[in-house]
């Protein structure tokens, strides 16, 4: 039998963290039957998942204890520090696997394999993409970086938060470098909506009519995004009938009409600052994607 067909019910997992989406995949390892064992800093939180067959257990060293695997999904690292750092709970942890769903830094990642590494801790580190409501479905995506052996066989338990999983290399902070790039793409967006609606607004459109047009702002991303990044990749900064010199001035206009009615610019004024800085060292006929070069050569 292969590690990826062995029976669900065999196999058991904690749960450390019962926030919303801490929950939420308690709530899947139980519908798959896999033996869930769940703790929380908060007690009173677990009712619902002890009801569902769920144990409880009364600390976190008795927690990872009782499983091969445990999944960590908590506010941050500093929580994740508090939890397993203790010396009970890393004693209890060695040889045994944590797989940290938490969200953080690259930098995070590596200091706390670092950590698993010194206490006999087999890590992975990775991170959720979609929202509580997805897990268990195939609408799921989760994320996964470092030992591949490691991530192939815990991959039939993990399987049980449904959807897609992919490994994205031994490397342990590439999911959260991956998550952190995405996060930027996704809350940089609603920023720029959240905008657009109270400049819409203030010249009489309301939401819901500008939502439709909205819509299709983001339905031509995709092809765009899949080009930029090529030519980002190839160092080729094509303008595609909109150099930066014409992005600089439809941006400016945005400035304008937002502040005219008292509404911050802030933001558009910083991406506005990138198209001219590009402008001026002489790149003002290519596309606006050469700023990604530009601020790559801070890093």
């Amino acid at each position: 039998m292969s590690p990826q067909s062995e029976p669900r019910e065999q196999s058991a997992v904690t749960v450390i963290g019962l926030g919303p989406m801490g929950r939420a995949l308690a709530g899947a390892f139980l519908d798959a039957g896999v033996r869930t064992t769940v703790w929380n800093r908060t007690p009173g939180r677990d009712r619902e998942l002890v009801e569902r067959g769920a144990v409880s257990a009364p600390s976190a060293e008795e927690a990872v204890a009782a499983s091969a695997l445990t999944v960590v999904c908590v506010v941050n690292y500093d929580a994740v520090d508090a939890v397993l750092r203790r010396d009970a709970v890393a004693g209890a942890l060695k040889g045994r696997t944590v797989v940290n769903l938490t969200a953080d830094t690259p930098g995070r990642a590596r200091s706390t394999a670092a950590w698993a590494a010194e206490h006999g801790v087999r890590y992975l580190d990775g991170a959720i993409m979609t929202p509580t409501v997805t897990i268990g479905t195939p609408g799921a995506v989760l994320i996964y970086s470092g030992p591949e052996d490691l991530y192939r066989e815990h991959r039939p338990v993990l399987d049980a938060l449904g959807g897609t999983h992919t490994h994205l290399g031994e490397k342990i902070c590439r999911a959260a470098a991956y998550d952190i790039a995405l996060l930027d793409i996704f809350w940089t967006a609603m920023a720029g909506f959240n905008h657009a609606l109270a400049v819409a607004r203030a010249e009489g459109i309301t939401a819901r009519e500008l939502a439709p047009f909205a819509a299709g702002i983001g339905a031509i991303l995709p092809a765009i995004f899949t080009e930029v990044a090529e030519e980002v990749d190839q160092k080729t900064f094509s303008a595609e009938g909109t150099p930066l010199t014409s992005t600089a001035s439809t941006m400016a206009h945005v400035i304008h009409t937002s502040e005219a009615h008292g509404i911050d610019a802030g933001v558009m004024r910083a991406a506005e600052g990138l198209a001219r800085q590009a402008i001026g060292l002489g790149h003002g006929e290519e596309g606006f994607h050469r700023v990604a070069e530009l601020l790559g050569r801070r890093s």
